[in-house]
């Protein structure tokens, strides 16, 4: 009698169905949805949703959002430009390779060069980039990336011209002190282990990536090589398309806040005294507009009584979480790392304000 082979049984689903090579009807939307470019989607849901709902302010939110991207167009192309360099060059493996053993020791290097660098909290994003791909530790990072927006040359002379020079040696102090305390706390956390792969895409890992086992030369002269120039230009690219499309993001948030939520009123919400610390934070994460844009405003809510602590906790606070800054950090780190950066400035801020009204009810009742 002839045997019979094996009957072999179709795989079941979970509802009891048999799935074989069956596709399901749901993977090809997946696999399209994963194809979608998610920001590029997010600006046109935005625009689409604008001239459905509020017709009349389609006009205003583009132009608004063409002339910040004009305005912040040279300071992108600068650190865009800088990253592509150290990328091509390999000069940011060099840096990863100098902090890999002491990184601690590097966080208030890091703030400071933060505080005295000319970025905006955007612009230092392509750089951030840079630093974290080539495995830069993330405190030197995290110091820099807190103090870079808060202050510059050409910020402590506009701030010093609107608000007085204590003033503006007070928010120097206070950006260097937000950026070691943010690179303190973060050192503390990746000793323990509780911070790692915060890159969104990361590159893969391998035994020769640590800072410590790289032994290379750096091409400084990026235009002699071939190699280099290429890696140059898709550097330049990809930052430029990165930055550029959570940007355009960022602006068009912004045209709707300043349409419908005036950054007048709403400061002036935050009334006299201490107690309107944390709303003078709290408020300055969705109204912040730019370091600039807000000098006068708080100049003239001063001249009114309010607190200058307040008014320094809506200066640091908006600036590191303002919209574009906060849209560029989502699209550059995973939500932890989002999160802690959050987290950090937030707690910094609420800290050098009371600092700083401690300091100004003491010299009062001497």
């Amino acid at each position: 009698m002839e045997q019979q082979p094996p009957k072999v049984l179709a795989a079941s689903s979970c509802c009891g169905l048999p799935s074989g090579n069956t596709t399901a009807w749901w993977q090809p939307a997946m696999a399209y949805w994963r194809s979608v470019d998610k920001p590029m989607a997010m600006v046109l849901a935005i625009i689409l949703s604008i001239a459905i709902g509020l017709p009349g302010q389609l006009q205003p939110t583009l132009l608004f959002t063409r002339d910040a991207l004009l305005h912040i167009a040279p300071w992108i192309a600068v650190s865009v430009t800088l990253a592509a360099y150290a990328q091509a060059s390999r000069a940011d493996q060099w840096v990863a390779s100098a902090l890999g053993d002491k990184p601690r020791g590097m966080v208030l290097v890091a703030a400071l060069v933060g505080a005295a660098s000319p970025f905006c909290s955007c612009g230092v994003v392509p750089i951030i980039a840079g630093m974290l791909r080539a495995g830069v530790p993330m405190a030197p990072i995290m110091a820099f990336w807190i103090s870079s927006p808060l202050m510059d040359p050409t910020m402590f002379v506009l701030t010093a011209a609107s608000l007085g020079l204590e003033f503006a040696i007070v928010k120097t102090i206070a950006a260097v002190a937000m950026g070691w305390f943010a690179g303190a706390i973060t050192h503390g956390m990746v000793q323990r282990g509780l911070l790692t792969d915060l890159l969104r895409d990361a590159p893969p890992k391998t035994c020769s990536s640590s800072p410590r086992t790289l032994h290379l030369t750096v091409q400084w002269k990026v235009w002699q090589s071939n190699t280099a120039r290429s890696d140059f230009a898709k550097s330049v690219a990809s930052n430029a398309w990165f930055l550029g499309r959570w940007m355009v993001i960022a602006f068009l948030l912004e045209s709707l806040m300043v349409a419908y939520l005036p950054g007048e009123k709403v400061t002036a919400w935050l009334g006299q005294g201490v107690a309107a610390i944390p709303l003078a934070v709290a408020i300055g994460i969705p109204s912040y507009l730019n370091g600039f844009a807000a000098l006068p405003l708080v100049s003239g809510l001063i001249s009114l009584g309010m607190h200058p602590a307040a008014a320094l906790a809506f200066l640091v606070a908006g600036g590191v979480t303002s919209v574009p800054a906060m849209a560029a950090v989502w699209g550059l780190v995973k939500p932890r790392g989002f999160v802690l950066y959050l987290g950090l400035a937030l707690s910094g801020s609420l800290g050098v304000a009371y600092a700083y009204a401690a300091w100004l009810g003491t010299r009062a009742v001497m």
